[in-house]
């Protein structure tokens, strides 16, 4: 592997952290904002099958959200039994930073597993970056 193991993405957002956590934790609405998952289906179990933009590899995932926390886990994997919480969010109420009551940060965490390869590390972590900012348009913009 070259490069690094982990990468975190922050953006500021001009929304109350109860409203971005809304969204991050909202499967139905994963399709609006995660290029990992574009085409969404959800299944039993509170599983959901994703579909990659980038290349139409499927996945599953989990959300695992603890409001108290301003925390998500999104456990990734190609069966529901090889789940891992490969990428993290966490929202951070602005008010926490100085900022002003009605502003958040959002940050993502995501993890690198030795089977990636740089140029699916590289489309994740430049991903990260961009869905970043179209959370923020999409929440400031109230088109979610």
């Amino acid at each position: 592997m070259i490069g690094s193991i982990a990468h975190q993405s922050s953006i500021v957002i001009a929304r109350e952290a109860a409203i971005v956590f809304q969204l991050m934790s909202d499967p139905s609405r994963l399709n609006r904002w995660s290029f990992g998952t574009w085409q969404t289906e959800i299944l039993d179990g509170g599983l959901i099958q994703g579909t990659s933009i980038f290349d139409g590899a499927r996945i599953l995932l989990r959300i695992d959200a603890d409001l108290a926390r301003l925390s998500i886990d999104y456990h990734l994997g190609q069966t529901a039994e090889a789940l891992v919480p490969r990428i993290n969010v966490r929202i951070v109420p602005g008010p926490n930073l100085g900022l002003e009551a009605a502003s958040s940060v959002l940050t993502f965490l995501a993890w690198r597993s030795a089977a990636m390869s740089d140029e699916r590390w590289h489309r994740l972590t430049i991903s990260h970056e961009f869905e970043a900012v179209l959370i923020k348009n999409l929440l400031e913009n109230n088109l979610v």
